[in-house]
């Protein structure tokens, strides 16, 4: 892989189904899986095996659907998890068992009820028992965001030394500010011996709205995989959204990064997961939502008309969205009217334009929206009266 190629690592089928009330059935996960592979995501996450009998089936299932991607099972630090995980992963072409073990004070402490030094222990060991089963072991050092990171390093090194392959950071209660973050994964650059033989992984939480910040700020400092999900779905306030970081490097060429992403699927990716899921996607997310490409505003509305960059940084095609939507509001303008009109069939004069925007205004004081119909009504009523006007001055 080229060093500024960054690995998207997919993880709406483990991740993004832990929100609740999205369960999918087997059938739905290969549907949504093998749109995945369409996408051009170089790993799927495919399910946490050992949590039940249906995501060993769903993550078996995967790995016969799919041929390109790594396909990936989740495994705590246990042996158990681990050989069910290398079980249900058998049949892929390309496996990964990812494992790990919470490394900050408030996991070793409250949560394991252990020591640092037994964390390092277990950590290797669980690295070591994997890489029996394969040769592609992903390590997470969970809640990584608040380790402190003279000990994360230490961690990181030992399991390196172990075999790891990819070297997940989670912001796991999505705390880090972007500059924090980047520094983290800075300095486990700096200073862990032999990191340059495994990939750093970001893998953000949004609970302060900050996942894409974070893993975009962990790629400018040397991670090289971005864990993510399909609209960001994911635990609580949801995971990095793979759209928005992909189109970040898509649109900032000085990053110079990019992905192996087919962009021109993301819009129907998006509606197959929400869709499957019943997660409707809110109209302001960024890249996918129903007004990603939508203008009410007549300043707006007058400035996209002359030259779409104006106020769209990015082409509505190249996410696979037919089209920007010029909305009729009462906020909307003269050369909205003039374009929408154009667009049925009705090419207006300027006393045209005028008499029908008078009459537009008092419509849509009254409605949220004005649709094609209303304005057609509009513009034939209006024609209707000024013929009978005509014939009348005759």
């Amino acid at each position: 892989m080229a060093d500024n190629n960054v690995y998207i690592f997919d993880t709406t089928l483990r991740d993004g189904e832990q929100v609740p009330g999205c369960k999918l059935n087997t059938e739905q996960k290969i549907e949504i899986a093998l749109q995945l592979e369409r996408l051009g995501v170089d790993v799927i996450e495919a399910g946490f095996p050992i949590s039940s009998p249906g995501d060993f089936r769903s993550v078996e299932a995967v790995c016969q659907a799919v041929r390109e991607p790594v396909v990936c099972g989740l495994s705590r630090a246990v042996e158990k998890d681990i050989e069910v995980a290398a079980e249900a992963l058998k049949k892929a072409k390309r496996p990964r068992i990812h494992t790990g073990i919470g490394t900050s004070d408030s996991h070793i402490n409250y949560k394991l009820r252990s020591t640092r030094e037994e964390i390092l222990e277990r950590a290797v060991a669980a690295v070591r028992f994997a890489r029996r089963f394969v040769e592609d072991v992903e390590f997470y050092a969970e809640d990584a965001g608040r380790t402190d990171n003279e000990f994360l390093a230490r961690v990181i090194e030992a399991v390196v030394a172990a075999g790891a392959t990819v070297l997940n950071i989670p912001d796991t209660t999505g705390y880090c500010l972007p500059e924090e973050y980047g520094a983290k994964i800075r300095y486990l650059k700096e200073n862990v011996k032999g990191i340059h033989k495994a990939t750093l992984s970001t893998h953000c939480h949004n609970d302060l709205g900050l996942a894409t910040a974070n893993s975009i700020a962990g790629v400018q400092n040397g991670a090289r995989q971005i864990e993510c999900t399909i609209n960001g779905i994911g635990e609580r306030a949801g995971n990095t959204s793979l759209e928005e970081v992909v189109m970040i490097m898509r649109q900032h060429p000085y990053l110079e990064l990019d992905t192996n992403i087919n962009t021109r699927l993301i819009y129907a990716t998006s509606r197959l997961v929400s869709e499957s899921m019943g997660m409707p996607v809110q109209p302001n997310k960024a890249i996918v939502g129903a007004n990603a490409f939508a203008h009410s505003s007549g300043i707006h509305q007058d400035g996209v008309i002359k030259r779409r960059d104006t106020y769209e940084i990015i082409d509505p095609l190249e996410v696979g969205v037919d089209h920007s939507k010029i909305v009729l509001t009462a906020r909307s303008g003269r050369a909205a009217i003039a374009y929408r009109a154009k667009n049925i069939g009705f090419d207006l004069t300027k006393d045209e334009l005028d008499a029908v925007y008078a009459q537009f205004l008092l419509l849509a004081d009254r409605k949220k929206e004005v649709e094609d119909q209303d304005l057609q009504q509009i513009i034939t009523g209006h024609r209707a009266k000024a013929k009978t006007v005509k014939k009348a001055s005759v």
